[in-house]
């Protein structure tokens, strides 16, 4: 595992704050999001008929910003959180998301909660006074 890989591990393979960017129009949208990182990729549950996922589907491109972190991605809706295909996943994501899942936010029974997974493409990591230039398709295709 490489130094790089083991910093995002360790900063974002729990509950986070990130920021989340899409566009529509040439116009950009921010907006901070509970992501979970692993394997190149940020899991977020959303609503797939919010804004985020418009703009996604529109033009399927996103830049995430974390913690001395910035990278650009490819969104994937993965569909229904109760979808049996998403069950690893989403037990996952309860676990993770454990402390506010299950505060009324989150519909588990509408077909509209959705599994949104960002796939890296490349980014840009500081830690400690090293910058990591990633290119996230060597790693994880």
């Amino acid at each position: 595992m490489q130094e790089w890989e083991k910093i995002m591990d360790e900063r974002f393979g729990y509950d986070n704050i990130i920021a989340l960017a899409t566009s529509e129009n040439d116009r950009p949208y921010v907006r901070s999001v509970n992501a979970y990182y692993e394997s190149g990729s940020f899991y977020m549950i959303t609503y797939a008929l919010s804004d985020k996922m418009k703009q996604l589907e529109k033009n399927p491109v996103a830049a995430i910003s974390g913690e001395w972190f910035t990278a650009h991605g490819t969104p994937e809706n993965m569909g229904f959180i109760g979808k049996e295909e998403n069950r690893p996943t989403a037990e996952k994501l309860r676990a993770v998301f454990g402390e506010w899942i299950d505060n009324g936010h989150v519909d588990f029974s509408d077909e509209n909660t959705i599994i949104l997974r960002i796939k890296l493409t490349d980014g840009i990591l500081f830690s400690e006074g090293k910058r990591f230039d990633i290119d996230f398709t060597k790693v994880y295709g």
